[in-house]
C-alpha cells in the first residue's frame, strides 16, 4: 500500500547541495512538480525551509547519506513530518540518473522506505 501525501518533498542530499522536488496536486486535480536546488549552509537551508512552508508542504523525505542529512534534519525538524530513508533501500532503485530524478523518487517513496533509527535531539545545534 502506498502512502499518499497531498504536498510532499523529496530531498537528494549531497555535501554542498540539496536538490528538492516538491510534488503536489493542483486545484484542477493534476499532479504538479517544482524543483529547486539549495546550498547546505544554514542560510540556504533556512531558505529551503521557508520555501517548503510557503508552498504548504507537510512531509519531507531524504536518504541518510553519511552525515550530510543531519543539519538538514535539524533545520526542518518541527515544521514537517520527516522521513529519513535507509540509503541502501533508495540506491537499489534502478534507472535513476540525476539529482532531480533522485529527489522525485525519494518524494514518491515517502512512507515506503524503512526509516533509519536515530535520535534527532543531538543534532539541534547544527541549525544555530
Amino acid at each position: 500500500m502506498q502512502t499518499l501525501v497531498e504536498r510532499g518533498c523529496g530531498l537528494d542530499v549531497h555535501q554542498a547541495t540539496v536538490a528538492a522536488c516538491l510534488l503536489f496536486v493542483s486545484k484542477n486535480g493534476k499532479p504538479q512538480k517544482q524543483v529547486r536546488t539549495f546550498g547546505t549552509t544554514t542560510r540556504e537551508l533556512m531558505i529551503l525551509r521557508e520555501w517548503l512552508l510557503s508552498e504548504g508542504c507537510t512531509h519531507v523525505a531524504m536518504e541518510s547519506t553519511g552525515v550530510y542529512w543531519k543539519p538538514i534534519y535539524a533545520v526542518l525538524e518541527g515544521a514537517f513530518e520527516i522521513v529519513v530513508a535507509n540509503a541502501q533501500h533508495v540506491k537499489k532503485v534502478p534507472g535513476r540518473k540525476t539529482d532531480v530524478k533522485d529527489a522525485e523518487w525519494i518524494c514518491c517513496a515517502t512512507g515506503c522506505c524503512a526509516p533509519v533509527s536515530f535520535r534527532p535531539s543531538p543534532f539541534a545545534n547544527y541549525a544555530t
